[in-house]
Formats: C-alpha cells, structure tokens, sequence
C-alpha cells in the first residue's frame, strides 16, 4: 500500500495558484523520500502575505513547468495511492482548483487528514498545528517549505500510527473513527472523524 505525503503552497488567496508542491513516500514506517517542485502559476500573482509565508517570488517560478506538467511526473505515484495532509481540506482544494483549472480530470486516490487524526490520537495539545506536531516529536524543519512540511506531515502520520497500534499509516482511520476521504473521476467526498 502506497502512502505519500503531499503540501501544496500558493502564490495568493487563489486555491488554483498553486507555485510549489511537497511529496514525502511512506514504505515500511519510514520516509523513504521527499521530493519538492516549482510551479509556474497560471496567473502570474503573488500576494505579499503568501511571500511572506513561503518565501516563494514570482522570479522563482517564472521557468518552471505548469501544474499539468508537474503532477504529471507522479501520476503513476499517485495511482491507488493513500495521500495524506495536514489539514488536507486546504491541500485538496488547491488540487482540485488547479485540475478544474486545467480542465483536467481528478486522480482516484484516497486521502487522510493528519490534522483530523493528531486531533483525535493527541486530545490534550493546545494546538495541532504541523510546527506544535513536529515540536512534539522532536522534529526540526523550515515550516511552509512544501517538502519540508509534506516530510514531517509523514514522520507525524507514523508517529500516529504508533501511538493507535496501527500496522500502517493508511490503517490509522479504524482505530479512531475516520472516514477517509476520496478523489475519484466522479468527484471529491471529503475525509471526516465520527462525533464523540
């Protein structure tokens, strides 16, 4: 079963201004590889507070390839994977964004919220943000660096998995009560916790 870690930053309020991607591959109960890559955004955009959060201008992307072009480089990756994100709402619409942009077609995959899960696994944290995660478990990392913060979405998820008796990351959502979410050809169902 192929679990990876994915974070999109964007160039401005936009979910389809997507100008970098982060991708970490969970094998074994281990990060076996992280991978970061460049987009152009269609539009051109960038919003001083997204620059102020990522560091990403728009001379940085300016020769790389478009969305299409970049994801198309994983797609047998993603296939029949289980991705996963840290507050994945906002990743997956960004992912949708920049398909629909496109007029592209939705990958079928299934996907995990680590922030959903550290809610349940971790109750008594004051925060379940990825930079509290990461302090928790003794992790340092540039925060809102997409490959950084796509590697310790991983190392959290198999911390968490740990902690739940998991075999593996993609059985995580049995022992708490989540309901994964799903991209498929049809359209998009989000991934959700049961109450209490």
């Amino acid at each position: 079963m192929k679990t990876i870690a994915i974070d999109f930053e964007t160039a401005n309020e936009s979910r389809g201004s997507a100008c970098s991607v982060g991708l970490a591959w969970i094998e074994d109960g281990v990060v076996t590889r992280v991978e970061e890559r460049l987009i152009r955004p269609r539009e051109m955009r960038f919003s001083g507070m997204n620059i102020a959060i990522h560091g990403i201008r728009p001379e940085h992307v300016e020769d790389a390839p478009e969305f299409p072009e970049v994801m198309d480089e994983f797609i047998d990756d993603f296939r029949g994977a289980t991705m996963i994100a840290h507050n994945a709402s906002f990743d997956f619409s960004v992912w949708r964004a920049c398909l629909d942009g496109y007029r592209q077609a939705y990958p079928e995959l299934t996907y995990l919220c680590s922030l959903k899960m550290s809610q349940r696994i971790w109750p008594h944290f004051l925060s379940h943000r990825l930079n509290i995660l990461a302090e928790h478990l003794g992790l340092r990392f540039v925060h809102h660096n997409a490959a950084e913060d796509a590697a310790v979405c991983a190392q959290a998820a198999i911390a968490m998995a740990r902690h739940v008796g998991a075999a593996a990351v993609h059985a995580i959502p049995e022992f708490i009560g989540m309901k994964p979410g799903r991209l498929t050809s049809r359209g998009y169902e989000p991934c959700t916790c049961r109450k209490g």
